[in-house]
């Protein structure tokens, strides 16, 4: 173990991110940072804002017992520097190195022995932070800069899904430089291939940012135009009448073994589809069963589908992944995955795992040793 006067390792909590759901992380974060074991862990905290500067976060202790569900927010707080470099510290593991910037502590390192990424969305998820620390060599959760870009890009996981024999969705691409005789075609192609209703998808989007379903042709291109304000690549996919299945997948540490795949949960949307604020901001914005009531099968068929994708996909650490089951065919299909799912204690991610026998803070112990065996290796 690294010795900061404890002997314990060092966890940095990484949260907020240059990204549209900023917000979002400082909810994960504030679960992790209360949950994660102190009697094995010295937990700190480093924010970084809205316009891509990291801070030194000065979490009270008082939040400890607080009712606050997001950790806070610290603008004012020592600006720092990460240096992307190995560094090793006398106990003869590779830390991450911030370097303060303020007067009064100009030049004052502080080292940490792995990273817990809080972070959600675009510059955070989609392998850009992942990059920035294997630079570093420095141990982290969740997936590589691999995993992480494929489950970002919507797109591309259906298009390597699909190469694995996964059963994906129909869809259509467009892209912001495509001619307007370019998207009538394919605006075409989708209507009589796909039928209404059609959703229109951000690709590289979470939270379902960027997501609008079509009932028209009149509601199609302004959707397409919309969707555009979040990425110059959109998803045209086929309306199913599906039932929404969840699993939480993480990897072994041993690692000739399949992902360790949790119970599944059915997520019934009270309006038209699970949106942003069905998520975070409306309480009554969905039906949550947990186990989802499903046959054996149908189980077995897709928590092996489930592992499939996971590998299929090169996800490592954990995710959280998103099954379609159709009402009227009973075909699966892969929705999408997630490689930073929300971590509230309300989440979906921690709570499957919990329901099937692993406690909150116990998950968290093992992701990071899954972090640390990882680097180690």
């Amino acid at each position: 173990m690294a010795n900061h006067g404890s002997g314990k390792l060092r966890v940095g909590v990484l949260y907020g991110g240059r990204s549209t759901e900023h917000e979002v992380s400082l909810r994960s974060a504030a679960s992790v940072y209360r949950r994660l074991n102190r009697d094995k862990f010295d937990v700190s905290a480093i924010y970084i804002d809205k316009e891509g500067s990291w801070h030194w976060a000065a979490i009270p202790a008082s939040f400890m017992q607080s009712n606050e569900n997001s950790l806070p927010v610290s603008t004012s707080a020592p600006e720092v520097v990460f240096l992307p470099r190995p560094h090793k510290g006398s106990d003869g593991r590779n830390k991450a190195v911030f370097v303060h910037q303020s007067q009064a502590n100009f030049g004052k390192r502080e080292e940490v022995d792995v990273i817990v990424p809080m972070l959600h969305g675009q510059n955070c998820e989609d392998g850009r932070l992942q990059g920035l620390l294997d630079s570093a060599a420095v141990p982290y959760t969740g997936s590589g800069v691999l995993g992480s870009a494929i489950g970002m890009d919507k797109e591309i996981s259906k298009r390597l899904a699909k190469m694995a024999g996964i059963p994906i969705v129909p869809y259509r691409i467009v892209r912001s430089w495509d001619s307007a005789a370019t998207l009538e075609s394919v605006m075409s192609d989708a209507e009589k291939s796909f039928s209404y209703p059609i959703f229109v998808k951000a690709t590289r989007e979470g939270s379902s940012v960027g997501v609008y379903k079509v009932k028209s042709r009149a509601e199609f291109l302004p959707a397409i135009q919309k969707a555009f304000g979040y990425d110059n690549k959109v998803l045209i996919e086929k309306g199913i009448p599906a039932r929404e299945i969840e699993f939480s997948a993480m990897q072994n540490i041993d690692r000739s073994q399949k992902p360790l795949v949790s119970i599944a949960a059915e997520i019934i949307p009270t309006g038209e589809f699970y949106t942003y604020d069905a998520k975070y901001n409306d309480e009554n914005g969905a039906i949550f069963k947990i186990p989802a009531e499903i046959s054996k099968e149908q189980l077995a068929t897709m928590t092996k589908l489930a592992q499939d994708i996971f590998i299929a996909l090169e996800l490592e650490g954990y995710a959280r992944i998103d099954l379609f089951l159709d009402s009227k065919t009973g075909d699966y299909y892969l929705n999408e995955v997630n490689t930073l799912p929300g971590f509230t204690s309300i989440s979906m991610f921690p709570k499957l795992f919990e329901e099937s026998g692993i406690p909150y803070t116990e998950l968290l112990t093992k992701l990071v040793d899954l972090a640390m065996s990882k680097s180690a290796k």
